[in-house]
């Protein structure tokens, strides 16, 4: 087959030393002890107690996200504690560990309704992939579940819920954070920032617009009209020495809102895409796709004079800053090395092999119908409201057959086909893909976990099925995973 290219795609080509958090919270998570020494006589010595899992207690809260007169809206937040006392609910958390380390954290669910955690673009463990009703029971209310698992990969990843039937509340309401898995030896920067984009469906009042909305889950899902980026209203402000080098980690925790992300006065370098490393490259016309599950790495260069700024803006409406950077103080005087790759990931191949693939279609169909001929008119659905999205003919639910079963270190080749009215954002659990050229077999130069596919438009998909397990196929548009849109493959 044709090599992979070496250039980006034309939707992505264009012709990160000090840490700081800035804006998020984070959560120190102890690495698993390591065996003591072998004592003389060669007999093991036995291993140190593990450290005690970080506890996430979900918890209500309240959160100033419109002015006043309205009020303070009601929300979740991972930073209540096991007695219902509610510190900070504005910033989502942010988990760090070394690569190799363990990450361990004790979920404790304070609210009242099931949860489970979703490590997105983890290559996880089948038993902590984090699907409530499919890779373990949810989390009840007034109970906890511990997550023990050591990433395999460097990267940024997101904590979304995800549970069968219910995952777009508690999202909604506002559970969502990073992971970020620290390269063993990270690119020099001055400073490493994280920006999550979530969007909320407010009334007038302030008040969270009720759930279970079958207009929004057959049709666009439910879009916010406030955006808030690591838990406070657009945009995040935030202030570098000129000619500083800053790694962003750029991620959508949104239920359903799809973007594009432009960078106005920034030189901006894509380092790693959904958590996977890649060759540098500069986005098209320095815009990026950006659905909800997407992550991004980028590597920016401020400029050297004082009081220079520069935006990172969704192409929503005119236009939302999500961020905002200004340079301020004295300029860095040590010279930098030209931005190249952060690294690579040795675990995974070099190449995918397609010539003996296993080559499955997936064709989501389902949806509510839009009129072609009048495009301003509102969708309009009159199915089931539980089962309004199918895959290969089935609406998903509890229980559901893998479509497909592999053994493991197979190569797969999926044709997905989206025949609704409406692009659908995909993930894939527990693995990476690469994204097929539509003429030929060569693939896009850089992994995926996370893809967007437009209407009545089918893409192709590799992957090696290299870890065992259930897994999924899922919207990332929660309404729709909600109400069917997602099926499941098993490696033996």
């Amino acid at each position: 087959m044709p090599p992979a290219r070496s250039a980006p795609p034309a939707e992505l080509r264009d012709g990160a030393s000090r840490r700081a958090l800035v804006g998020g919270v984070a959560l120190l998570l102890l690495p698993r002890a390591g065996w003591a020494q072998v004592q003389a006589d060669k007999t093991p010595a036995p291993a140190a107690p593990l450290p005690e899992p970080r506890t996430l207690a979900a918890a209500a809260g309240r959160s100033r996200l419109k002015p006043e007169p309205a009020a303070e809206t009601s929300v979740w937040s991972f930073h209540g504690t096991i007695d219902g006392k509610v510190d900070d609910v504005s910033a989502p958390p942010v988990l760090r560990v070394k690569l190799g380390e363990a990450v361990r954290v004790r979920v404790a669910n304070r609210t009242d309704k099931p949860l489970s955690l979703h490590w997105h673009g983890v290559r996880n463990r089948n038993g902590m992939d984090g699907v409530g009703g499919m890779t373990q029971a949810p989390i009840a209310p007034g109970t906890d579940f511990t997550y023990d698992f050591t990433p395999p990969d460097a990267g940024t990843f997101l904590v979304r819920p995800l549970v069968i039937g219910g995952s777009s509340e508690p999202s909604g309401r506002g559970l969502a954070g990073f992971l970020v898995v620290e390269e063993k030896a990270p690119p020099a920067v001055d400073a490493d920032v994280t920006v999550l984009m979530q969007d909320w469906r407010l009334q007038d009042d302030g008040a969270l617009l009720p759930f279970g909305q079958t207009t929004f889950a057959a049709s666009n899902g439910r879009l916010g009209n406030l955006v808030t980026v690591n838990g406070r209203p657009a945009p995040a402000t935030f202030e570098a020495r000129p000619g500083s080098r800053i790694r962003v980690r750029l991620g959508n925790a949104c239920n359903a809102r799809a973007t594009r992300i432009r960078f106005d006065g920034l030189k901006v370098y894509v380092a790693a895409v959904d958590g996977q490393p890649t060759d540098t490259f500069e986005p098209l016309r320095a815009t990026l796709p950006f659905p909800p599950g997407t992550r991004y790495d980028l590597l920016i260069d401020l400029p050297a004079e004082a009081e220079a700024r520069g935006t990172i803006t969704a192409l929503v409406g005119q236009g939302l800053t999500l961020a905002s950077v200004a340079t301020k103080g004295a300029p860095r005087t040590e010279k930098r090395p030209p931005i190249g790759p952060i690294g690579d990931n040795p675990l995974l191949p070099r190449e995918v092999k397609l010539q003996n693939a296993m080559r499955r279609d997936v064709v989501i169909t389902g949806g509510a119908r839009v009129q072609k001929d009048k495009p301003e008119a509102e969708p309009t659905y009159s199915g089931d409201a539980a089962r309004i999205w199918s895959v290969n003919g089935t609406s998903a639910t509890a229980g559901l057959a893998p479509i497909f079963s592999v053994k493991r270190g197979q190569v797969v080749v999926l044709a997905l086909r989206n025949e609704t009215a409406f692009p659908q954002a995909l993930h894939l659990h527990g693995h990476v893909f690469r994204l097929l050229h539509p003429l030929d077999d060569g693939w896009e130069p850089y992994w995926l976990d996370t893809f967007q596919l437009l209407e009545s438009r089918t893409a192709r998909i590799a992957f090696q099925a290299d870890n065992p397990g259930r897994w999924l196929i899922s919207a990332t548009v929660l309404e729709r995973f909600d109400t069917g849109l997602w099926t499941c493959f098993d490696v033996t």
